[in-house]
């Protein structure tokens, strides 16, 4: 049996991308994955495609800015298999813009999201793993969380935000595993949430070197699989091709 094999893992964000392939791969090593995200057509087509390659996978819609939402989430997951050992924190958005473009309230949705939504999923999980006495969460920050870029100002600060968060909790928890997964450029929607004509088109460029989000995948799933005594921190992904 691998670490993965007969895991509960609940994974948001996974109607598309890096949360879309982590399902994906995690359910082929032999977890049991619990899919969350807004668009549950994404999650129905997902699951069943899951199930046909004889995986084991449910779906709930969530909404990672509202608490409640995690919460019905996390005991989703919990009701339908018993318990929970990893949740995925990887929902995000990525509308770049520079400051004096002053899209507020694009700043406030990346603060909504990458920032509380993985509060809120701390806040729905930590309870749980800690009455087990065991669990891991997965967070999933960037390079955007180890240096800062023009137009990605805010974008920057939620993913050193989830740096500092992921490793207060590694600090206060010794019985759960906390892992930051930060990718480099990666093929995604994120950039889809460009508005900012300028950055769109920075964005283009940057992302000509962009890895498959199986590669992310591979690098949570590594974490995952790891001895319950060993705790991987942090793993950093990006392109070989990439100086950033």
């Amino acid at each position: 049996m691998s670490g993965i094999e007969g895991k509960v893992v609940a994974v948001t964000g996974a109607s598309s991308g890096i949360g879309e392939a982590t399902a994906r791969l995690l359910a082929q090593r032999g977890a049991r994955v619990v899919l969350g995200a807004r668009r549950t057509d994404r999650l129905q087509k997902l699951t069943e495609e899951i199930e046909a390659q004889g995986g084991t996978a449910r779906y709930s819609a969530v909404d990672v800015t509202r608490l409640e939402d995690v919460q019905d989430f996390i005991a989703f997951a919990q009701e339908q298999f018993g318990r929970v050992d990893v949740i995925v924190n990887n929902a995000g958005v990525m509308p770049l813009s520079a400051l004096e473009a002053l899209k507020v309230d694009e700043w406030n949705r990346m603060i909504d999201v990458n920032i509380r939504g993985v509060l809120h999923g701390i806040a729905a999980g930590l309870p749980l793993l800690k009455a087990q006495g065991s669990g891991q969460f997965v967070n999933v920050s960037s390079i955007a969380g180890h240096a800062v870029f023009p137009t990605a100002a805010v974008y920057c600060a939620t993913k050193y935000a989830v740096l500092a968060i992921s490793e207060g909790l590694r600090q206060e928890s010794t019985d759960i595993r906390v892992t930051v997964i930060s990718p480099g450029v990666t093929t995604s929607e994120l950039a889809d949430t460009i508005t900012d004509p300028t950055a769109k088109q920075g964005m283009e460029e940057f992302r000509k070197t962009a890895i498959p989000a199986e590669a992310i995948a591979r690098a949570i799933a590594y974490a995952i699989e790891q001895p319950e005594d060993v705790d991987v921190s942090e793993i950093i992904v990006r392109p070989t091709a990439s100086p950033y």
